[in-house]
Formats: C-alpha cells, sequence, structure tokens
C-alpha cells in the first residue's frame, strides 16, 4: 500500500531502499525509531530475485514499512531513474502489499561518501559501502520528517496544493 507520506506508516522498525541501477543499498531502524543502521548492499540481477532478497531482510528484520529513494532532478522534477524507482515500488507491491512511502533521495550518495570519508573508510573500501550508507542517509530524511508529521496542505516537494500526491 503505497503511502503519501512516511508520518502514515504504521510504527515500528523500517526499512529504507536506495534503488540503483546495479545495487539496492539497504537500512533499516529500531522498532523506536531512534537508531539507523546501513545493512547490506543487493547486486541486482532481475527482479524477482532482487524483491525475494529485499523481502527476506524486511522479514527478518520485523519490518513494518518500506522507505525507498526517489532520485529526483535537483529541480525536484522526474527522470528516468525516479520512474524506475516507482516502477521497482509498483511492481514490489503486485508481490507484497507492503506499506511503502517514497523520500526524495537528492545528494544522499553525496552525503554517504562524506560519513565514509568523515570515518576513515579507505577509497577502495567506499564502494561496498556507499549503497547501503545512503539508504541509512534516506531512511534518516524520512524519519525526520515523521517527527515532523503529515502535512495538512501540502508544502512537500512532488506535492499538490492538497497534499494528494506521493513523492
Amino acid at each position: 500500500m503505497l503511502m503519501l507520506h512516511p508520518a502514515q506508516l504504521p510504527s515500528g522498525a523500517l526499512m529504507a531502499v536506495d534503488p540503483g541501477e546495479k545495487t539496492l543499498g539497504i537500512a533499516v531502524c529500531d522498532a523506536a525509531r531512534s537508531l539507523v543502521t546501513p545493512v547490506t548492499t543487493i547486486q541486482r540481477v532481475k527482479f524477482t530475485p532482487d524483491a525475494q532478497a529485499l523481502l527476506k531482510l524486511y522479514d527478518e528484520r520485523k519490518c513494518a514499512g518500506l522507505i525507498v529513494g526517489l532520485p529526483l532532478h535537483m529541480d525536484g522534477g522526474n527522470g528516468k531513474r525516479a520512474q524506475s524507482s516507482r516502477s521497482f515500488v509498483t511492481n514490489l507491491l503486485r508481490l507484497r502489499d507492503l506499506p511503502v512511502a517514497y523520500q526524495d533521495e537528492r545528494l544522499s550518495t553525496f552525503a554517504a561518501t562524506e560519513a565514509l570519508i568523515e570515518a576513515g573508510v579507505k577509497p577502495s573500501a567506499r564502494k561496498d559501502y556507499v549503497d547501503a550508507q545512503a539508504a541509512a542517509v534516506i531512511l534518516e530524511a524520512a524519519l525526520l520528517r515523521i517527527k515532523e508529521g503529515a502535512p495538512r496542505f501540502g508544502g512537500e516537494p512532488g506535492e499538490s496544493p492538497g497534499g494528494d500526491t506521493p513523492l
């Protein structure tokens, strides 16, 4: 079930996905939504095995909802990558009806790379961690939106003035 805002997701642990062409970065938070942890990077093969790997982690971590990064253009517009993320969610919801919300992921990989540099991760090892770290950045942004609450009259990027269009 596609939610209009992350604040509409049920309480409990959440999983975030940074969907890329070659990988799916995965991060989770605890049930209290106070600790975000980068988990893994799934190497993409085909949709069904990719979705099965994601759903297995979702179930193992007892997640209550899924946040999917939406790679919007810097001006807030949609492009091929955003459409690819939306298609991934549409197909995933055909396999299982999950509570899903989108989160703008602009600059998440940049922020993830900066965090890895600050943590002292060597350049040669960063590629192994950057997608999961980017998913953690996406999840942290969604948790901030949850704390702010769902907008009543729009105001979110990508939403209509009535607030009825998901990112």
